[in-house]
């Protein structure tokens, strides 16, 4: 893999937005329509294997957000979990409002690695099967995806499997109010990435991505740190 170039879109929000913003606000100031999407014979299982076993050369879009607390930086992992449905899906959560960082948000399983685990794959099993009961035997890992620096100074690894559609799942309930699956194909389609943007009190612009989904009577707002890591999975399937 080639390192990102040195100035790297930032995915990022207001230092005084943590705590105040609604995302869903914030005025949409592009949609990358004129990106093909990944074609779907590039999604199924065979497909992805072979893609992690023999990764293009590629460049990540999105890598950092800015610094915006005082937290000393902390590796993470999370688990980007490719159900291998006759549909791929992608299994995300809805963290719960009382955690104290990035509550209410749409975001992978995953979380700080213990010294205890064995590499940043294990810490990732580890946290899906502490969050949402998805067992090491239902997930094939493919490999991993370059670190994504949150606001809040995490450092994480992306860490990608495929699981088994007949899963089964227990929800933490201090950490996951709801678990339901997005259409990969739909996350891989750039038509519906969306840009946000915002200027703070010293007149710099933020921008972030956003990927809402409809499901039902539910909107599911992918935005963010998620966002990025899948705008990043987007440019490896593509390339």
């Amino acid at each position: 893999m080639r390192s990102a170039p040195a100035e790297e879109t930032v995915n990022a929000v207001l230092p005084s937005a943590l705590r105040t913003f609604d995302p869903r606000e914030v005025p949409v100031v592009g949609v990358d329509t004129a990106l093909p999407a990944v074609p779907p014979s590039r999604l199924n299982a065979q497909a992805l294997r072979a893609r992690f076993a023999a990764p293009p050369t590629w460049t990540p879009e999105l890598r950092h957000e800015p610094r915006l607390t005082s937290r000393v930086p902390a590796a993470a992992a999370v688990l980007v979990p490719i159900v291998m449905r006759e549909e791929p899906t992608v299994l995300l959560t809805e963290r719960t409002a009382n955690l104290s960082t990035h509550s209410g948000q749409v975001a992978f399983p995953g979380g700080r690695v213990d010294p205890e685990d064995a590499n940043v794959a294990a810490a990732a099993l580890r946290e899906a099967w502490e969050e949402v009961g998805l067992s090491a035997e239902y997930i094939e890992v493919l490999g991993q995806l370059p670190t994504y620096t949150t606001v809040t100074s995490f450092i994480v690894t992306p860490v990608v499997g495929l699981v088994h559609p007949d899963l089964e799942l227990t929800l933490n309930p201090y950490e996951v109010a709801q678990a339901f699956e997005v259409p990969l194909a739909y996350l891989m389609n750039p038509a519906n990435h969306r840009r946000h943007a915002l200027v703070d009190d010293a007149l710099q612009s933020r921008e972030w991505l956003s990927m809402p989904y409809q499901d039902g009577a539910h909107e599911r707002y992918v935005w963010g740190a998620t966002a990025g890591m899948l705008r990043n999975l987007y440019r490896f399937l593509a390339a």
